[in-house]
């Protein structure tokens, strides 16, 4: 694509609108969007951002040990080789601040910052049928109009804290690790309570625990974990790395989930649980997803594989915590390996090896309240505390987009289209509300992979069908009901063939009092899944209607 004057406002159109595109959210997803879109295609943008800078997740979560769990060398942008090519994070897996900088970085090399309005919350966007622009409105009072709304708002950006009685009445501090405070937070000499053993907690407990004079722990749920094995990356990798850029670029493009990892060709089922030991060690002294997404496949199928794994990783577990109880608690029960989120983690295990932490189980025994001086459980017992820490995780790949009150075609609320489960095709678009795209939406691959590689292909996909648009002389693009059916049964009849639904993860919404039950990422995987979006667009936008006069029966 060649770039063309940036001054198209309303052209195509036939209407006058403020900008041709408005991008919700300057993460990772919005600064590429903005790019494609205005130096690319030549078109007028303006990004909306809730905070005042750059970085979407890594602008807001900046918790104690925050850090990325893809590698740094593939948790990138890969569209632009020399981009690639010059900048260097400091170590295997990146932490948020470098992450941000990465960020800031790009939007400063590709001149992005003039069209990034920050401190503006989008609240809603109304369709208007009459000339087939979206007004979007902002917590602000402002108000604007565009061809096209890009919802670059990310897969697990509301926090979620439940909603414990007396949850006010704590006096002491508070913070939950999704919306971590722009400035210093110290621990030293204090009483800190986590609450919560997911993925933040599993990097913030290390780090408070090196500070706090007692750090409690409340786990609900016991989760699997892997090494990361971080470190610095030795210079032959890396310089290995630098002259592959071509091969990279292919490789996680094709792959299982955006890394260089490909699954083993003999299943766990039809190995001995030695072998499957002797395996699965290499991958777990390497450090890194080797075992969950580069291990073997059947464990996501059959129960009988998947205990092999389970064995050899309660083993470590059981080897790494010294006192036996509380190796127990932290051993995973009554649900596979791999289909919740398999968090990486650094020294997590022995960190309850420490006497001033301590593991409380909340399964058996859950918070009934928070108090003023701390929190008391079902059976009464009160601890107290100077700190709490809410690492309670989030509203997934739902709400995000739910929470702006998107209204399409017959004034229909997209939260209320949603109400049972959302309803997409492709994770991209959903029927009934032309030109509105949702960038690693809810079924498609997002979290399932290493989210830079799902975004750069959507918003490349995005940007394409935008061009497209204009050789066609179309005003509108929008999903049939007919494809977003399809693509509906399809994601669930894939997702019902694996364990993923045994168990009661966010990736089932299972998290959210109310939410529906229903598996809400894809799992075709990430390399079939882009090679299904190439043959839509190849076969002319299988699923797609350009300039289409749809009716209300249709979208209901």
């Amino acid at each position: 694509m060649t770039a063309v004057a940036p001054d198209t406002r309303g052209q195509r159109a036939g209407v006058d609108v403020d900008v041709d595109a408005i991008v919700i959210g300057a993460g990772f997803s919005g600064v590429y969007m903005l790019h494609r879109l205005r130096n690319m295609l030549g078109l007028s943008v303006r990004v909306l951002e809730t905070g005042d800078g750059v970085g979407g997740t890594w602008y807001w979560n900046r918790y104690p040990g925050a850090r990325c769990d893809s590698e740094s060398y593939v948790y990138c942008y890969m569209f632009d080789k020399e981009l690639w090519q010059q900048w260097e994070y400091s170590e295997r897996y990146p932490e948020q601040d470098e992450i941000r900088a990465y960020i800031e970085h790009v939007a400063e090399r590709f001149d992005l910052y003039r069209d990034i309005q920050f401190n503006t919350r989008v609240t809603a966007a109304t369709f208007d049928e009459a000339n087939g622009t979206w007004t979007v409105s902002t917590q602000n009072g402002d108000r604007l109009t565009a061809r096209f709304v890009i919802a670059a708002v990310g897969t697990l950006s509301v926090s979620n804290t439940p909603k414990f009685p007396g949850i006010g009445s704590f006096a002491g501090e508070t913070y939950h690790t999704g919306c971590w405070p722009h400035r210093p937070v110290h621990f030293v000499g204090k009483r800190v309570a986590v609450i919560g053993t997911g993925a933040s907690a599993i990097q913030a407990i290390p780090r408070i625990a090196q500070e706090a004079s007692e750090l409690t722990v409340f786990q609900r749920t016991a989760g699997y974990t892997l090494p990361a094995n971080h470190g610095p990356v030795p210079e032959v990798v890396k310089r290995a790395r630098k002259a592959d850029y071509e091969g990279i670029k292919r490789r996680i493009s094709e792959s299982a989930a955006g890394f260089e990892l490909s699954f083993l060709e003999k299943g766990a089922a039809e190995s001995t649980q030695e072998e499957v030991n002797a395996e699965l060690k290499t991958r777990y002294n390497q450090g890194g997803f080797g075992i969950w997404l580069g291990g073997y496949l059947d464990q996501f199928f059959t129960q009988d594989a998947n205990a092999k794994i389970r064995k050899f990783l309660e083993d470590r577990i059981r080897e790494r915590v010294n006192d036996p109880a509380t190796a127990e608690l932290l051993v995973p029960k009554g649900y596979p390996f791999g289909v919740k989120r398999v968090p990486l983690e650094s020294h997590y295990y022995e960190t309850f090896n420490l006497p001033h932490v301590h593991l409380v189980d909340v399964k058996s025994n859950p918070i009934a309240a928070i108090t003023p001086t701390g929190l008391r459980l079902s059976d009464g017992t009160d601890y107290e505390f100077d700190t709490i820490v809410y690492a309670t995780g989030f509203d997934a790949l739902t709400a995000p987009f739910t929470n702006i009150d998107f209204r399409g075609r017959g004034g229909r609320r997209l939260e209320e289209k949603w109400a049972e489960g959302p309803r997409t095709y492709l994770g991209l678009m959903s029927a009934g509300f032309p030109n509105l795209f949702t960038i690693t939406g809810p079924q498609s691959p997002s979290v399932l992979s290493n989210m830079t590689v799902s975004i750069e292909q959507h918003v490349e996909l995005v940007s394409r069908i935008i061009a497209d648009m204009a050789d066609r002389g179309a005003d509108t693009v929008e999903a049939t009901r007919e494809a977003e059916d399809a693509w509906v049964a399809h994601n669930q009849e894939v997702a019902e063939a694996t364990l993923f639904p045994t168990a009661a993860t966010w990736y089932m919404g299972a998290n959210i009092p109310g939410k529906p039950r229903v598996f809400l990422p894809n799992l075709d995987f990430v390399g079939p899944y882009r090679a299904k979006c190439d043959e839509i667009v190849n076969n002319g936008y299988e699923g797609f209607v350009f300039d289409a006069t749809i009716t209300q029966e249709v979208v209901a």
